[in-house]
């Protein structure tokens, strides 16, 4: 059985992470979406709620798991017996990034193999910081995530 993760922080989940894990869903016979716990940094949604969105989010997709995690991403990797991280590219900046991670990954677990997946065109410009921002300044966000997001999301920013 092939099994990736695709590692993030989710903050919140979009229809552009969907996207990827969906089209990477195809690729192996199990995708783990991993949501990062990041203790020290801000997030807008809790681990647990995050959690909860993306596995709303993915409901329906038989190969798709939803976990979350701490520590480093080859860790859980090695925990789920993945052989792959799948990761999306949106820009020639995300490449630099993933660049650097990869070469890292692949020194501390050199079986694990980096997929990485561009964005379709409708999600380029897509982030969970912009998104959060736009929706932070009343923005319709709408069609930019899954439903329940998007009311969680504007229940979040109107506090």
């Amino acid at each position: 059985m092939t099994i990736a993760i695709y590692p993030g922080s989710f903050d919140p989940i979009t229809l552009g992470h969907l996207d990827i894990a969906t089209r990477a869903a195809k690729l192996f016979d199990k995708l783990i979406i991993g949501v990062y716990d990041i203790p020290d940094k801000r997030l807008l949604f809790t681990t647990a709620e995050r959690v909860e969105m993306a596995r709303q989010a993915v409901t329906g997709l038989p190969n798709i798991e939803v976990e979350s995690f701490t520590g480093l991403t080859v860790a859980f990797a090695k925990k789920a017996t993945a052989q792959a991280i799948v990761r999306g590219l949106r820009m020639s900046a995300d490449f630099d990034r993933e660049f650097d991670m990869a070469m890292m990954n692949k020194r501390l677990f050199p079986e694990l193999e980096l997929v990485c997946l561009m964005s379709s065109l409708e999600y380029q410009f897509l982030s969970s910081s912009l998104l959060k921002e736009a929706a932070s300044l009343g923005g319709n966000i709408d069609d930019l995530v899954p439903k329940h997001v998007a009311v969680a999301l504007k229940n979040k920013v109107r506090r």
